[in-house]
């Protein structure tokens, strides 16, 4: 609590700060005014203690939202209402989302309006940018909803935490602080040097939540929802080609990450096993993005230059763990490789991936698609 009120009072100092010219003005102007208009000096100290007091309180209750993912515009955003909440604490989760931009006129409106007594408990759907009046309507007459969420395939912790913060479900750090440590089954290897416990068996899919959402409760759908999808001929099928779970996950990770069409999956996932098989580096650059802080179109000779573990170029074998979630189709494609040759493949601009069984036939077909 002191925290907050600290914050808020640093606000409120800023706005000072920040217009402190416009103080000075207005003071000299009162110094200016003769002593003979005494009760006009006083009307415009009044003004003044007036605009700096609403000031003051704008600064107090202004929040700032959360910047929004690149999610499609009807996404809602999911606010929970718990017993107990405050206004106040209502109104910070608002702003916090982008539902509103100010927090002062939600809470204004709900003090002058004594509506907070009929607010109803649970998990709102709401909108960027609504409306004071459009959020107390739900919030009065209980316009509750289930939650319903999607992950897409391909999604690594990092991006999951994000949409679901983005979509206000959980909190971003919350969530990965979890996932470092959360592995629910024996088959997830808690390897040194994994930045994610988890990483790659929160299967993605679409999910409804009956329940207030916490990063565990989700993580513990997402993880039993991957351990149902993976059928007892899956696992058989995994036993047969000696790959423990673990590993299959992995390399599905990588084959999902690679491939854009469907076509290219199994493709891919057999230059894999060919390249495990003789000993040559995996050299897949999606590792290299995995390392990064942002997505890069083309990786770089730098790049590839990087000391971690993840590092395909520089160390031989699988990376320590998955870098994504696979969906059943990359997962499919590793149970079930293609029979080929190849052992190099480059995607062109538009994701297209190119065969070659040698590398002097790979670099011409480098040099065309790039």
């Amino acid at each position: 609590m002191w925290d907050k009120f600290k914050g808020r009072q640093e606000s409120v100092q800023k706005w000072l700060s920040d217009h402190e010219d416009s103080c000075e003005w207005l003071t000299d102007k009162l110094a200016t005014v003769s002593d003979t208009m005494t009760w006009k000096r006083w009307a415009a100290v009044a003004v003044l203690v007036l605009l700096l007091f609403v000031g003051a309180c704008t600064a107090l209750f202004r929040g700032s939202s959360a910047p929004r993912a690149s999610i499609s515009a009807d996404q809602p955003i999911y606010v929970s209402v718990k017993p107990g909440m405050s206004a106040s604490d209502i109104g910070d989760e608002l702003v916090k989302y982008g539902v509103l931009e100010s927090k002062f006129s939600f809470w204004w409106k709900v003090k002058t309006s004594d509506v907070a007594s009929h607010f109803k408990s649970g998990v709102y759907a709401m909108k960027p940018n609504m409306s004071v009046e459009e959020v107390l309507h739900k919030l009065v007459s209980g316009d509750t909803t289930v939650v319903k969420f999607t992950i897409p395939e391909g999604f690594g912790v990092k991006e999951i935490a994000k949409r679901l913060a983005d979509e206000g479900l959980v909190d971003e750090q919350e969530f990965l602080a979890k996932a470092k440590k959360y592995a629910p089954y024996d088959y997830i290897e808690r390897k040194e040097g994994i930045r994610y416990a988890c990483e790659g068996f929160l299967f993605p899919d679409t999910y409804e939540l009956h329940e207030d959402p916490t990063p565990e409760s989700i993580m513990k759908m997402m993880a039993e929802d991957f351990d149902t999808r993976l059928t007892p001929e899956l696992r058989a099928r995994a036993r047969e080609m000696n790959l423990s779970i673990f590993d299959l996950i992995t390399l599905a990770s990588l084959v999902e990450k690679e491939a854009l069409y469907a076509e290219d999956r199994p493709i891919i996932a057999q230059v894999f096993f060919k390249r495990l098989k003789i000993g040559m580096p995996l050299q897949s650059d999606t590792t290299l993005q995995y390392l990064l802080d942002a997505p890069k179109e083309d990786v770089s000779i730098k790049d590839t230059k990087i000391e971690s573990p993840y590092n395909t170029y520089l160390h031989r074998g699988l990376p320590p763990g998955p870098i994504a979630s696979p969906g059943m189709a990359a997962i499919k494609a590793v149970l079930y490789p293609a029979d080929t040759d190849y052992l190099y493949f480059v995607a062109d601009r538009k994701g297209h991936n190119h065969y070659s069984t040698n590398y002097a036939d790979h670099q011409v077909i480098v040099n065309q698609v790039r």
